[in-house]
């Protein structure tokens, strides 16, 4: 990821944060939420190991490849997944975008990833912009979903346990685009 240490360090903070949530909210869910609770996860911790500040950890080579690969493992699953609900077309785009981020840093020339200031922007223009567009998207959608409604005082369910609380979840997936789009930006 390009740019200065600090932002990635921050961005690899919200996506660890990210990532344990997501690990906790798998082990308090069942099913198809669990599943997604622990695609979140995988996204998350990837997200946190490649955006390293690189004055920190260059990443050899080979790491690129090994990205590619988990991701499009997680792509193949979210192809499946795609099939039981719209929410898993959303993993499946990111699996992508992690795919496509990883693909342009192993092949962009030496030097390129490293942080720098004059490093040269990698990947493709108009791909990079549609993920762009959709993550702005995202994540204006996501947020006027986090805006608070009032809500009439009756004696309903009782609140769910916190780990699995429907807005603590809005807020992982809206960390996540975030992160990506400072991924996709920096690229």
């Amino acid at each position: 990821m390009h740019g200065p240490a600090l932002s990635g360090w921050l961005m690899v903070a919200l996506c660890l944060a990210t990532g344990g949530y997501c690990l906790l909210r798998m082990r308090a869910c069942a099913g198809e939420e669990r599943r997604a609770a622990g695609g979140e996860a995988v996204m998350g911790f990837g997200m946190a190991s490649m955006a390293l500040p690189a004055a920190v950890l260059t990443p050899p080579g080979w790491s690129w490849t090994v990205y590619t690969a988990v991701f499009g493992l997680a792509t193949l699953h979210g192809l499946l997944a795609v099939r039981h609900g719209g929410h898993h077309l959303h993993h499946l785009v990111g699996s992508l975008a992690m795919v496509y981020m990883a693909v342009a840093m192993a092949a962009a020339p030496a030097g390129a990833h490293m942080g720098h200031t004059t490093a040269t922007a990698v990947g493709t223009p108009v791909l990079t912009g549609g993920l762009l567009l959709y993550y702005m998207g995202y994540v204006l959608h996501a947020g006027t979903r986090l805006v608070p409604v009032a809500r009439a005082a009756t004696a309903g369910p009782p609140e769910p346990a916190w780990a699995t609380r429907p807005e603590l979840t809005l807020v992982c997936r809206l960390s996540m685009a975030l992160a990506m789009l400072a991924m996709l930006v920096t690229m």
